[in-house]
């Protein structure tokens, strides 16, 4: 009889590269590419390739980290090994955070394509989305597996549509015309990385994975590989049909450029595949944040409720719960972009944390078994983590003032907390 008190191995490596290119397509592809335009013009390809190379940089450090350590508390337990449980503690809350506004951010996106069919204020929608979704969790991995798989698959249709779209009017239009300069495409860039968020969330799923040491890996790697790509693509499309006047500040940019295309009947069509596509990247996203309070709760850094199984679904429950509460309320912070800019920021600081960790654990582990390693080392000293680093420091400082107050706030609160809870036991959670 299967153990009831943890999670489900259930998914295989198919299952785990579509969930991870689900989740980062939906996001700021669908939900974000407007108020990048605004800023880069015509040049939104080049943004989108500057914020690839944070994605790729941090994206191998996941690599190594989660073939050494794969466990659902990712990187709680990757800065534990390597820096200590306070600032682990603080981590931990930045990426359960990440993802938390990350789906408050999707959830407002889907709510401004759903205004394309009803009119509905866009916060109530977006609650209701993230109620239905945390229901969808709850149900069970194999069950949100199965949804993830059938929306990835429409959202990439629609990706690979406006790309096709696209195609008759490559050249249309000046692709290096960026009328804020470099600036403008610093500034799109630090926005457009919430597109790539999702990458790390693949390698919660470790837990759940067969044989995690060697799929978590390689499928993180395939995902952000396969949507870079593809965002390139569909940034150099979407200029290409209407210009980045046509989509800039848009809330539904992609029906525009449809729209434009075809006419109102296209327009509708394609606001029904971007609702898949936002929907999809806010349940993968409750999904991971879940996973990493209930990864925190089970070694007793977050109180011992937060790991509780429900014996029927084999879920964490009150994870999910809480995940999806905390979301709701960070609906209210503002506009999309600065929801957006908030959870970049947590972002930076995590990927420049997990790339130290990289650098720090090759000379205090040397010995330790990596089924992956990141490439390129001067001695023991691997180089692109250094240079990840370098990159975080670079788009964190694209931030404005409010962001970055906001963003201070939280990491004090942090840790604080973890400093107080690293001085008691936590008492552990009942088991389902």
């Amino acid at each position: 009889m299967a153990d009831q008190t943890t999670l489900k191995r259930a998914l295989t490596t198919p299952e785990v590269i579509l969930s991870g290119i689900g989740v980062i397509l939906g996001a700021g592809i669908y939900a974000l590419i407007g108020e990048a335009a605004s800023m880069a013009g015509n040049a939104l390809w080049i943004a989108f390739v500057l914020s690839a190379t944070i994605a790729a940089f941090t994206g191998l450090s996941y690599a190594e980290l989660s073939s050494m350590f794969p466990l659902a508390s990712a990187e709680y337990e990757y800065t534990s090994r390597s820096f200590g449980e306070v600032l682990a503690f603080v981590v931990g809350i930045l990426v359960i955070l990440s993802g938390i506004i990350g789906a408050a951010t999707v959830a407002l996106g889907f709510a401004g394509y759903f205004q394309g069919f009803v009119d509905m204020p866009l916060v109530l929608t977006a609650a209701l989305l993230l109620v239905l979704i945390s229901a969808i969790i709850f149900a069970g991995i194999k069950q949100s597996a199965a949804i993830v798989i059938i929306f990835t698959l429409i959202e990439a249709a629609g990706l690979v549509g406006i790309i096709a779209i696209g195609l008759p009017y490559l050249g249309s239009v000046d692709y290096f015309e960026a009328p804020a300069g470099v600036a403008g495409l610093l500034s799109a860039a630090a926005l457009l990385f919430f597109a790539y968020q999702g990458f790390e969330g693949i390698v919660k799923l470790s837990e759940e994975t067969v044989r995690p040491e060697s799929t978590i890996p390689k499928s993180l790697l395939i995902a952000l590989g396969v949507t870079i790509v593809l965002y390139v693509l569909v940034a150099l499309a979407a200029v290409s049909v209407a210009g980045w006047q046509g989509i800039a500040g848009s809330p539904a940019p992609f029906a525009v450029i449809v729209g434009n295309a075809f006419g109102n009947s296209a327009f509708l069509i394609f606001t029904l595949i971007a609702l898949f596509a936002t929907a999809n990247t806010a349940l993968l996203m409750l999904l991971a944040s879940s996973r990493i309070i209930y990864g925190m709760a089970r070694t007793r850094t977050l109180p011992g409720a937060f790991s509780y199984i429900h014996p029927a679904t084999r879920t964490p429950a009150v994870a999910i719960i809480a995940a999806t509460f905390t979301s709701i309320l960070f609906l209210s912070l503002g506009t999309i972009s600065e929801v957006a800019m908030v959870a970049n920021f947590t972002l930076y600081i995590t990927f420049a944390v997990i790339n130290a960790a990289v650098i720090l654990l090759r000379f205090r582990m040397p010995d330790r078994q990596r089924p992956f390693m990141v490439p390129l080392s001067l001695g023991r000293l691997p180089l692109l983590p250094c240079f990840g680093i370098l990159t975080c420091v670079l788009f964190l400082f694209q931030l404005d003032a409010r962001v970055l107050l906001i963003g201070a706030a939280i990491i004090g609160f942090s840790a604080l907390a973890g400093t107080i809870l690293r001085g008691r036991t936590i008492p552990a959670a009942p088991r389902g």
